[in-house]
């Protein structure tokens, strides 16, 4: 170990606050023999609506605001691309109807390639998946509900 480099806090302390600036889980640098991998937990958020008496939009008003997730939707914590399966070819992490349990993983977010597992943060019933796989998605999108 006496051959080992001082930690540059100052590095870690600047990927760490590109981390955060990009809503990336994580960044590994490797110059020549020095490795440094900074990463940081995601998770997503469900979110339940309740259902609120909306008047109808008139045919001729453009929409306003943007749309209400559905109930128990597991939405996206990032931009990038939604993988329903660990590899091509392989089977779905789940299926409509299918039962989760907290802490499992239900699919993939790629972001600038790297693979940001999406885990359910509660136990339920899938009720609807809202993206096909290798889909584009955006932040706060649905991918998923849990009921």
């Amino acid at each position: 170990m006496a051959d080992t480099p001082p930690i540059d806090e100052a590095a870690i302390r600047t990927i760490a606050a590109l981390l955060h600036e990009t809503d990336l889980s994580e960044i590994e640098i490797v110059h020549g023999e020095t490795k440094l991998r900074v990463a940081r937990h995601v998770s997503t958020t469900a979110v339940s609506v309740a259902p609120a008496p909306v008047a109808a939009p008139s045919p001729t008003a453009p929409a306003s605001g943007p749309a209400k997730s559905p109930e128990g939707a597991v939405l996206s914590p990032m931009v990038g691309t939604a993988y329903r399966a660990p590899e091509p070819g392989a089977r779905p992490f789940v299926d409509i109807g299918d039962t989760v349990r907290v802490g499992q993983v239900i699919m993939i977010v790629e972001a600038m390639k790297t693979m940001n597992q999406i885990i359910a943060e509660r136990a339920g019933t899938v009720t609807g998946i809202f993206v096909e796989d290798g889909q584009p998605v955006e932040y706060g999108e649905p991918l998923l509900a849990i009921a």
